[in-house]
Parts: C-alpha cells; structure tokens; sequence
C-alpha cells in the first residue's frame, strides 16, 4: 500500500507561480510510474506531467514550456512546478503513482488561477 499526501495549492493571478508537493509513504520504494492529473468542473481527470522508466518526462502539450515534474527518490516526493499559470489551468490537482502494477491517488488540491 503506498499513501500520498499533496500540498501546495492555491489561489494565484495569471501569470503567476505554483509548487505542487506530493509525499509517498507506505511501500513508497517499490514506486516505479510517477504522475500529475488534474479535473475542472465538469470534465474528466486528464493527465498533466508524468515520468516513467526511471526518468523520461512527458507532458501534456498545453503545459509543455510552463511545468515542470520532478521527483526525489530519497525523499519520496514527486513535485509540479507550475509557471506562467493560466485561467484554463484552473482546476483540482491529483498526485498518482503506480506501484506494482497498482494505482494509487492523492486527495487533490486545489488551485485557482483568476485575477
């Protein structure tokens, strides 16, 4: 079982900067697949920034140049940085990993982008 904790949301002008944090404990050694979704009112959950195999990034394109993922292994976190932030990335944000073939979720927080 592996158990994630997210923090660092909030409400920001456009254009401004974010830090999304996600702590794993548990079985978080065995971790192998690290990800950020996010869902806006009314739409599904849609993937943000995931690293797979042990360290290629991918992002969805309308964030490509503004987030970024990272992660520490030695402190089991997977953090989004998120600059130049937009209304549209308005929306509730999900910590998500695979471990053993197993999908585990954050509780989500949420971040705000209005003026």
């Amino acid at each position: 079982q592996v158990q994630l904790s997210e923090s660092g949301g909030g409400l920001v002008q456009p254009g401004g900067s974010l830090r999304l944090s996600c702590v794993a404990s548990g079985a978080a050694g065995s971790i192998n697949t690290v990800a950020w979704y996010r869902q806006s009112p009314g739409n599904g959950r849609d993937l943000v920034a995931t690293i797979i195999n042990g360290g290629n990034t991918h992002y969805r394109e309308s964030v490509k140049g503004r987030f970024t993922i990272s992660r520490n292994n030695a402190k089991n976190t997977v953090d989004l940085q998120m600059n130049d932030l937009k209304p549209e990335d308005t929306a509730v944000y999900y910590c998500n990993v695979i471990s053993f073939g197993q999908m585990y979720w954050g509780q989500g927080t949420q971040v705000t982008v209005s003026s």
